[in-house]
């Protein structure tokens, strides 16, 4: 008995503590987006291209991504259509990046097979000739190496064709259009027509949409070392998301980083903080809560 008073008296005490918790008197969103952690400096400058179009089989074969280099900035003066807003059927001016996009060129495809745990790579079949600039892209220090990539690769390609084969790896392109269900061509850009002073180019697979996976092997292949301009992907005025890495801003506070709200003027040390950095427990700082650092590249 004397146990299930105490029990009791436990419990009470408990509800007790929890009507006199502290809370916050008004609830409100969290500053800044947690999508864009960790705030730092990103190790891949080409930007990666985590998920691509929607395959469509009923449309013609086709690519879906196209890479450019940043010429600058300007800004346009265009009118605004939002009915309902002060600014509609008005002026603004607004600012706009300019990007250059020599054509790049296609070097190769790999095939993919779905399984349970995502894609895997299957295959990959590369062209005959790659360019200098693209070879470059598979050493460290092109000039302090012997330069021997794809030498081999290139003998099969010469011999092939002078035994009057069409093509040394049919192997492997038959077992692409087999089991595969994606197909990406590898392009290179040609960083030549950008004079950034850079003779490496930039490599990235581009996935081909459209058609079955036999018609998707044969647009790759009818590509290859071929150059591919960019209104071959995207037509005008079309809406395109894009991919790169931002301007740095060097170190910047909390009220600049996340946005957060200023305190009150007459602060003691400081205003441009945030007051409360957590709980006693956890005995940690979270990940979530904003803090000082670097701001954008």
């Amino acid at each position: 008995l004397a146990q299930a008073e105490s029990q009791e008296r436990s419990e009470r005490a408990i509800q007790e503590a929890e009507l006199n918790m502290s809370h916050r008197k008004f609830e409100r969103p969290r500053h800044g987006s947690l999508g864009f952690l960790p705030r730092k400096r990103t190790k891949h400058h080409a930007g990666k291209i985590k998920s691509f179009p929607k395959d469509d089989e009923s449309k013609p074969p086709h690519l879906t991504a196209f890479m450019s280099y940043k010429a600058g900035m300007t800004h346009i003066v265009r009118d605004v259509d939002k009915p309902g807003s002060k600014l509609h059927k008005k002026e603004v001016v607004e600012p706009v990046t300019i990007l250059e996009a020599p054509p790049m060129v296609v070097v190769g495809f790999v095939g993919y097979v779905e399984t349970p745990r995502g894609l895997r790579a299957l295959t990959s079949v590369w062209a005959g000739h790659l360019s200098e600039e693209c070879k470059r892209r598979f050493y460290k220090s092109w000039h302090s190496s012997k330069q021997k990539a794809f030498t081999k690769y290139q003998k099969r390609w010469s011999e092939a064709s002078k035994d009057g084969k069409e093509n040394p790896m049919a192997a492997e392109v038959e077992r692409a259009k087999k089991y595969c269900q994606v197909i990406r061509a590898i392009c290179h850009t040609q960083i030549g027509k950008v004079k950034i002073g850079q003779k490496k180019a930039h490599i990235k697979e581009i996935q081909v949409n459209g058609g079955t996976t036999e018609k998707k092997v044969d647009f790759v292949m009818g590509l290859f070392e071929q150059e591919v301009k960019v209104e071959d992907v995207f037509s005008q005025d079309e809406m395109i998301d894009t991919i790169g890495a931002t301007k740095g801003k060097g170190i910047a506070g909390v009220v600049t980083r996340w946005g957060v709200t200023r305190l009150a003027r007459k602060t003691h040390r400081g205003l441009r903080k945030v007051a409360c950095i957590g709980s006693w427990h956890p005995a940690r700082v979270q990940f979530q809560v904003p803090r000082s650092g670097q701001r954008g590249y």
